[in-house]
């Protein structure tokens, strides 16, 4: 707040007024002053508050400092200045999502309690027999935040270049070559075995306790193959520590020059991690929406698209409707390549 010193108007005499009054009709005028110049936040606009003006938590079922908790914080940090309301977010980390989702599906449905998921939600519809939750019935669908194409890399060593070359060589030799895989029922582990049932190929998996060591192994040639992140690989692929093979988005990645889309090939495949923003079951249609235009114009903000591009990653501002019809059809989608895999839970 300003500070302001009241002038005497002579010499020798103040003006009649006393001071303190004078002081605080100042100091009203500076205040309202500066409301006038500040923007005004989404209740001063007339859009409803959401949850009484309370904090509003988003659960993220990813340790910290992954691709789920960056664009949590960072579509946090957009939805707070929309909102006019603080938006935080803690990491539940666990059981490929489902603590955090379970949490969310059991909270109060007035969108104090959101859910920053990813692709994990819909596979494990199938991939776990039995959950405390139904990933569709039980959440409310507010906004597909972002999608991230992953790529198929080899070790140099191997002597397929491509997906045309790699399909004709483990056709040769079944069982010779194989997948590194990060985590069982990931979205990574998902593309590999459906990559393995769409060419009719035998490739062994390997598992690993996380990406990391996976993608050590593929660096060392102890294993052949794996499909990763671009934001994991492109460092490994400009050093010419593993070369690409095919990109799993139905485009070329500039990132990636060259490799084409494994769909070129494999006609209808493709497989990108997808990252959306969730709440309760049974939110009410003005919350709903106040959330997803906060989260859109978030993600429509130049800074916020530049970095998620840079980082390999799509942003996408889904409305709430068509991301509930998504959300279903991906149910069905990795169904029948989570069958295909045997894969259970760790």
């Amino acid at each position: 707040m300003p500070v302001f010193r009241l002038v005497p108007s002579s010499p020798t005499r103040l003006p009649s007024i006393p001071c303190r009054a004078a002081v605080q009709r100042l100091a009203m005028a500076s205040l309202a002053a500066c409301a006038l110049a500040l923007p005004l936040s989404a209740a001063a606009q007339g859009q409803p508050q959401v949850a009484g003006g309370k904090p509003i938590r988003i659960l993220v079922g990813a340790p910290a400092g992954g691709t789920t908790d960056t664009l949590a914080r960072t579509i946090a940090q957009e939805m707070t200045q929309e909102l006019g309301q603080p938006v935080v977010v803690e990491n539940r980390p666990g059981a490929g999502g489902n603590i955090a989702a379970d949490l969310v599906a059991k909270s109060a449905p007035d969108g104090s309690t959101l859910l920053m998921s990813f692709t994990s939600h819909t596979i494990n519809a199938t991939l776990y027999k039995k959950l405390p939750f139904d990933p569709v019935q039980d959440f409310t669908p507010i906004t597909l935040v972002a999608t991230v194409p992953s790529v198929l890399v080899a070790t140099p060593k191997l002597s397929a270049s491509n997906v045309p070359e790699l399909i004709r060589l483990a056709r040769s030799e079944p069982g010779k070559l194989n997948f590194a895989i990060g985590s069982v029922g990931s979205s990574l582990h998902m593309a590999g075995d459906m990559f393995k049932m769409m060419t009719g190929t035998y490739i062994v998996n390997i598992p690993y306790k996380g990406t990391s060591p996976a993608l050590t192994d593929v660096l060392a040639g102890q294993c052949d193959l794996m499909f990763a992140s671009t934001i994991n690989v492109l460092p490994h692929v400009r050093a010419g520590k593993l070369k690409v093979l095919g990109v799993t988005s139905p485009a070329p990645l500039p990132q990636f020059p060259g490799a084409a889309p494994i769909g070129a090939t494999v006609k209808g495949f493709e497989s990108s991690a997808w990252f959306g923003l969730f709440g309760p079951a049974g939110m009410p249609h003005d919350v709903t929406q106040a959330l997803y235009q906060a989260a859109r114009k978030g993600l429509e903000t130049p800074a916020v698209r530049k970095r998620l591009e840079n980082d390999g990653a799509q942003p996408m501002g889904t409305p709430p409707d068509a991301f509930a019809a998504f959300v279903k059809q991906d149910v069905r989608r990795w169904a029948a390549v989570v069958r295909y895999s045997g894969a259970s839970p760790e």
